[in-house]
């Protein structure tokens, strides 16, 4: 009788301490944020300050999974991320067709550049962004592509598109499917060009001896969206958490503080804050 009761208060407190477990486990789940973005936000230094900041006025812990902008769409689609910052608008658009994603907000912008040696051995310094790429083609000089289906590789596809040029078996054409800040470097060893969001190549330039040598193409405009998830679909993903980030992003305490992020090291900000504003009649 004695053994009986002792097994059964033993057999409660197991079944006891196994609920609080779980629930423990999933409030620790619903406090945690997935955040999927592009290298550029990361490499940076810009979500060094944004996500501590969000995390203590929140509550929320953020895990950032930092890959191409492809990528943590990617990741979006499987629903193994609460929330998006990416710069691929034309993909975004899709994804949000095809309804993966429920809402997407204008957060900021910044632009591409085309970057190389000093030496400029295709004579690309102040050309036009098609031009540059075709003197490049026609020189053969090296060309090192991100190929990993970025934001950033997709602008690139654009730009040798509407340059007219074919890039297949061209052996100067080089994808390194590496993230933003190690391609630049593979760019720089192997002394050729490559485009580079400009934040990300300021923020890494001391060393690399590459240069800026195309910019202010309106064509090179590098624009940023938070996209919240489609709970419809994915109804584990964190939407409080996600919903939480997103409208933290869109603040306008964080907002000032994306407008003045890199002024004190570079003497420019490094990203534009667009909250609430119209892409249409910025030219966005």
């Amino acid at each position: 009788m004695f053994t009986k009761q002792i097994l059964k208060r033993i057999t409660t407190l197991v079944v006891v301490l196994t609920v609080l477990a779980c629930g423990t486990a999933a409030f620790a789940a619903s406090k945690t944020v997935i955040l999927a973005t592009t290298t550029s936000t990361q490499d940076s230094g810009l979500l060094d300050v944004l996500v501590p900041l969000f995390e203590k006025e929140s509550g929320f812990q953020v895990k950032t999974i930092s890959v191409g902008s492809g990528q943590a769409m990617k990741m979006g689609e499987k629903g193994e991320a609460d929330v998006l910052l990416v710069h691929s608008p034309d993909a975004e658009k899709k994804f949000i067709a095809d309804n993966f994603g429920t809402t997407r907000r204008l957060v900021m912008h910044n632009d591409f550049i085309i970057v190389g040696p000093a030496a400029d051995p295709a004579k690309i310094k102040g050309a036009t962004a098609a031009d540059a790429l075709k003197r490049i083609a026609q020189t053969g000089t090296v060309f090192a592509s991100r190929g990993d289906n970025s934001g950033t590789h997709s602008k690139e596809k654009g730009l040798w598109k509407a340059a007219g040029v074919n890039l297949e078996g061209q052996k100067w054409y080089q994808q390194t499917g590496l993230g933003m800040g190690q391609t630049l470097n593979v760019t720089a060893e192997k002394k050729g060009y490559t485009l580079t969001d400009r934040a990300t190549y300021l923020s890494l330039k001391k060393g690399l001896g590459l240069e800026i040598l195309v910019e202010g193409d309106g064509k090179l405009l590098n624009i940023y969206h938070v996209i919240e998830l489609n709970t419809v679909k994915w109804p584990k993903v964190n939407a409080q958490g996600g919903k939480s980030f997103a409208d933290f992003m869109v603040s306008k305490k964080t907002q000032e503080i994306i407008g003045r992020f890199g002024v004190e090291k570079f003497g420019a900000p490094l990203f534009f804050p667009d909250a609430g504003k119209n892409p249409e009649t910025l030219g966005l």
